[in-house]
């Protein structure tokens, strides 16, 4: 009957499809996607991509692929391995950069991130079935899950989440939210973000499995925070904020923001640190400014750590999981209920963008007196000079220089993705890409260049490297 009512999928990730009453079920499945998720999670990465490409010539589609992949990495490594659920967090966005490549070109970025994706074995896999707890009535699930992720009871904290996933998935993600909320991390928000949008290839019925990996996440990242430092100051400060500014139970404010204000405040939170930052963004959520603008103010903020020429780099430089995290959670404020959406936010805020308060920013002055040249075409490829050059600060001037003449983003983006599916860039190529793609869509005219700036920049220290895999894949494909 429970099979019946909640579907084979969501009852597989129970634990309940194929158990009778006096047995306990070994391991997780996937209905009819297991065959290729234990084909993926099977197949050591030497021999994977012959078989995927066999897979793909015989109709099998990049979604399907892509879906597989985030199973098979979710299950076997539960969001406790470090290159594990990096490899996880790039599989959407490899898809993504798929969908603006040519079509003979579209499986390399999925396949570079499917190289390194999987274990080559389920002896040791991280996620087995979980039987789901009995909530109280008299409290909310997400405070029953938290008090289980801050007692570090993986069993339990699951169990809970089992229960919830009974419900709406949106409930289900709000309610994940305040574990998510006890400490500010990049992987912290960024890995429940991508397992979000991870859904539309999965299919909802996959959220509990998805969700589980931020669980074990959050309470593996908070044992390793309490060996060396005291508990985290956003656990009182996020709540006196939202009461201070009066931000619960109220609807979203819906003043616009001019220009200026939204580099003023970008302004202010360079040179704050991280409670003034958070306090000046829950300041403005409560005199009723637009979200989406506040939001831009901080991307601008945490976009700024970027042009710093001190700072930058690429891989897990403190600018790029600065510039991941932002984007993280202003997503999640878009598809969150309004008591998270004003609480990521502030989050957001809190997290490092001080690191800004740089005298000079990138483009610099006199690399920008270097540049000449004003058509679109001699620009493109100066900058893929620069690139291969790992000039950062002539890719700078080049790119902004561009975009200053008023030439179209497009061919920029499609020559930062060339390398973008090359290059390695330490686990994080795609997931940048992807989330300076879409900051630079949602920033008005006026700063929005700034994004492309910055991913150039990024891109140009990523060469050099090529992605492992990379080049098998692009035998087999032939391109």
């Amino acid at each position: 009957m429970l099979i019946a009512s909640v579907g084979p999928a969501l009852a597989a990730d129970l634990g309940v499809s194929t158990a009778f009453a006096d047995e306990e079920p070994k391991r997780l499945l996937f209905g009819d996607r297991e065959p290729l998720v234990a084909l993926m999670q099977d197949t050591p990465a030497d021999k994977l991509l012959p078989i995927l490409v066999d897979k793909l010539k015989a109709g099998t589609d990049l979604k399907t692929l892509v879906a597989a992949g985030a199973l098979a990495n979710a299950r076997a490594f539960g969001g406790g391995d470090y290159e594990g659920f990096h490899n996880f967090m790039a599989l959407m966005p490899s898809y993504q950069m798929a969908c603006e490549l040519p079509e003979e070109r579209r499986p390399l970025p999925v396949l570079k991130v499917l190289y390194r994706n999987t274990p080559g074995g389920h002896d040791n896999e991280a996620l087995k079935p979980v039987i789901p707890a009995t909530l109280p009535k008299d409290r909310p699930g997400g405070e029953v899950l938290r008090e289980a992720t801050r007692a570090h009871d993986v069993d339990r904290a699951e169990q809970v989440l089992a229960a919830l996933a009974k419900g709406p998935v949106n409930e289900l993600f709000n309610e994940l939210q305040m574990s998510v909320q006890d400490e500010v991390d990049v992987h912290r928000i960024v890995l429940p973000w991508r397992a979000w949008v991870m859904l539309e290839l999965t299919g909802k019925e996959h959220a509990l499995t998805l969700f589980r990996q931020s669980v074990r996440h959050c309470i593996d990242q908070q044992v390793e925070v309490r060996q060396d430092h005291p508990e985290s100051v956003i656990r009182t400060l996020l709540p006196k904020l939202l009461d201070q500014y009066r931000l619960v139970g109220r609807p979203l404010g819906k003043r616009k923001a001019e220009d200026r204000w939204v580099e003023r405040l970008a302004d202010t939170l360079c040179h704050s640190d991280r409670p003034k930052s958070a306090d000046a963004v829950a300041a403005a959520l409560g005199e009723g400014m637009l979200p989406e603008d506040v939001g831009e103010a901080i991307s601008l903020a945490a976009n700024a750590v970027m042009l710093d020429p001190a700072g930058g780099g690429h891989g897990g430089s403190d600018g790029v999981h600065i510039a991941d995290s932002v984007n993280g959670w202003r997503n999640v404020a878009r598809v969150s209920s309004p008591r998270n959406a004003v609480a990521s936010l502030i989050l957001a805020a809190y997290y490092k963008l001080g690191n800004a308060a740089a005298e000079k920013r990138h483009p610099l002055p006199e690399q920008l007196e270097k540049i000449n040249a004003k058509e679109a075409a001699t620009l493109l490829r100066d900058t893929d000079a620069a690139i291969r050059d790992r000039d950062g600060g002539r890719v700078c001037a080049l790119v902004h220089r561009y975009g200053e003449l008023g030439h179209p983003p497009r061919p920029v983006f499609d020559l930062l993705l060339k390398y973008a599916v090359s290059e390695d860039g330490k686990l994080h190529a795609e997931k940048y890409y992807q989330a300076m793609s879409e900051e630079f869509a949602a920033t008005r005219p006026a700063f929005r260049w700034r994004h492309l700036v910055t991913l150039a920049r990024v891109t140009a220290s990523e060469y050099g490297t090529p992605a492992p895999g990379y080049a098998e894949a692009c035998r087999l494909l032939k391109v």
